[in-house]
């Protein structure tokens, strides 16, 4: 029941991170969203990610003294690969009411090397993590990381408005 908890509170926190960045401004404050807003929110996303995975993987002290430096950088270039998506994100939401042949090119274009990038990522880091905690807790751990991913992109879809 507690994990279903903290997915639920990662689940608010990701749409608020992703409500923020299509969003011209704050509306507490009415001043403009800033990219340290975004960095302190991704912060708070990661502790969350990290629970989450603490949670589910149960590693014994040894796993988790092998498996937390290599998860590390993992998460640092998948937040320089996010930063494509935030970008895009910003670009798309200042512009969806009115888009051209062009910019939707673009956009059709950014957002499939953003999947592609992750992608990329992901396979880079299988045999790291193998090494690491062994095969059976990799796969393991790419479940919990590919059910972090669904519900980024669930709220993603939810919150960004269709191309008009």
């Amino acid at each position: 029941m507690k994990v279903i908890r903290v997915l639920l509170v990662t689940t608010f926190v990701l749409g608020t991170l992703n409500a923020m960045a299509q969003a011209p401004a704050d509306a507490n404050t009415g001043r403009p969203v800033t990219d340290d807003d975004i960095a302190v929110l991704r912060q708070d996303i990661q502790a969350d990610k990290t629970e989450i995975i603490t949670r589910n993987m149960q590693f014994t002290d040894e796993q988790s003294k092998a498996f937390w430096p290599v998860y590390r950088n993992y998460a640092h270039e998948q937040q320089v690969i996010g930063d494509q998506r935030v970008s895009l994100i910003k670009d798309y939401a200042a512009n969806y009411d009115h888009i051209d042949d062009v910019q939707a090119q673009s956009y059709i274009t950014r957002a499939l090397k953003f999947e592609e990038d992750g992608l990329k990522l992901r396979k880079s880091y299988v045999a790291k993590f193998e090494k690491a905690i062994g095969a059976k807790q990799t796969a393991k751990f790419y479940q919990v990381d590919s059910r972090l991913t669904l519900l980024v992109n669930v709220q993603l879809a939810a919150l960004l408005p269709i191309i008009k």
